[in-house]
This record gives structure tokens, sequence and C-alpha cells, in this order.
């Protein structure tokens, strides 16, 4: 399946439920955004359909292939890839607290 953008917006907490095709197969995670103050960058958290935790403080960074894939370490989960992409012309490694949603997406694909 093809990479699929998960909407984000520059709210310093955001909660949702997203339905993604991952691996070729209907995948559902919870999860939360939130910014934090005292590392300056945003961090995500990940559910299961059920609430079961199976990420938490994931620093959302970019990054240079295949370091790019904040999910790498986790591939055991099988729930995919993930990589937050610098959409504007900075050279910036991460968005700052208002540039999440904006200057900065959230795709997600498949298991590498």
């Amino acid at each position: 399946m093809a990479n699929q953008i998960v909407q984000l917006s520059s709210q310093t907490t955001q909660q949702m439920t997203v339905q993604l095709d991952v691996d070729n197969a209907a995948l559902t995670l919870n999860l939360v955004v939130y910014w934090s103050v005292m590392s300056g960058y945003w961090l995500l958290d990940v559910y299961s359909a059920v609430g079961t935790q199976l990420l938490s403080g994931v620093p959302m960074i970019t990054g240079t292939y295949p370091a790019a894939n904040i999910l790498s370490q986790y591939v055991y989960l099988a729930i995919g890839s993930a990589y937050i992409l610098n959409q504007s012309t900075g050279q910036v490694d991460y968005p700052g607290s208002d540039a999440l949603g904006t200057s900065f997406v959230l795709l997600w694909g498949d298991t590498p």
C-alpha cells in the first residue's frame, strides 16, 4: 500500500484514532501526539485499537534514511513505519511547537 499521511495539527496535545493499511492489512491505532516543553520536541504514544499501550514517548524527529523511520526499532510490533517529513524549505530536524501539521507531516507506511 502507498504511504499514508496522518493528519496532525499544532495543538499541544492531540488524540486520534487512525485507520491504516499496513502490510496489506487493516490496522487501527490510537495515537497521542504531544509537545514536550522539557525536551523541546513532539512525542508520540501509540495504543492498540483496544487501548493497550504499545509505545510511549517516541521522539518525532526527522533523519536520514533509514534512521528517519521513527518506528525502526519497533519492527517486532508490526505496526509499520513512520516518518516526520519537513515540507518547508528550512533545514530543521524537528518541528517546533507550532510547525507540526503545517511545515511537517507524519507519513505512515508498511513495515520495512
